[in-house]
């Protein structure tokens, strides 16, 4: 006996199976659809019951690849976490010979910008709009993200300001490591009040370098 969602009559009778999408595969559509409505301009609550009516498929579907609504978000925040620290990570480790610290804190924030414009729906994630009404954790875990972006910044301008001589390099490092990741979240807040309209990275070579002067 062949179930109705695994195969289709030919039309000489004979049954063709469809190849059946992998967990990994799944979980990655199911991801990615929430994502995709995530970007509609003025979009409204994302609820699991819109996201199986979008993918066509049952809600319990949905929960055999992910236990909430809630456990789908942590997946969309681990994404942007991996995503930009590890863009950051690219810029070089704080100190490397031939690093310039400043320099990398301009880098760090603008391929930061970059990774928001390419993906509206992780920046509704990132400025808390698609966690109204959610489990409290998830605010923190992105809280704690730009937590970790912040020490990336303070350590890369910390040995900068070693290097040039700055009399108090920990208090700079800290002062404008919070200014830098405010200009940041500040930027994706615009970003998304203007549904889409206020580019992120528009115009933001300018300020930076205001701000690491």
């Amino acid at each position: 006996m062949t179930n109705a969602d695994d195969a289709d009559n030919a039309t000489d009778g004979t049954v063709v199976r469809k190849s059946k999408a992998k967990p990994g595969e799944r979980r990655m559509a199911i991801l990615q659809a929430f994502a995709a409505m995530l970007e509609q301009p003025m979009a409204e609550r994302v609820t699991t019951a819109a996201l199986a009516k979008r993918l066509d498929v049952s809600e319990a579907a949905l929960y055999r690849q992910f236990a909430s609504k809630a456990q789908m978000l942590d997946a969309l925040i681990t994404f942007t976490e991996d995503s930009l620290l590890g863009l950051a990570g690219k810029v070089g480790e704080p100190g490397a010979v031939g690093l310039d610290g400043r320099e990398a804190c301009r880098k760090v924030v603008l391929l930061s910008l970059q990774f928001a414009q390419a993906n509206p729906g992780m920046v509704r994630v990132l400025v808390g709009d698609a966690l109204v009404f959610e489990q409290a954790r998830l605010t923190e875990r992105v809280n704690l993200l730009f937590d970790k972006l912040e020490s990336v910044l303070r350590a890369h301008w910390r040995h900068w300001a070693d290097q040039s001589g700055d009399a108090t390099p920990t208090a700079s490092a800290q002062s404008r490591a919070d200014l830098l990741v405010s200009f940041l979240r500040g930027r994706l807040h615009a970003f998304v009040r203007s549904d889409w309209q206020q580019a992120p990275v528009a115009g933001a070579d300018a300020h930076l370098a205001v701000l690491l002067r």
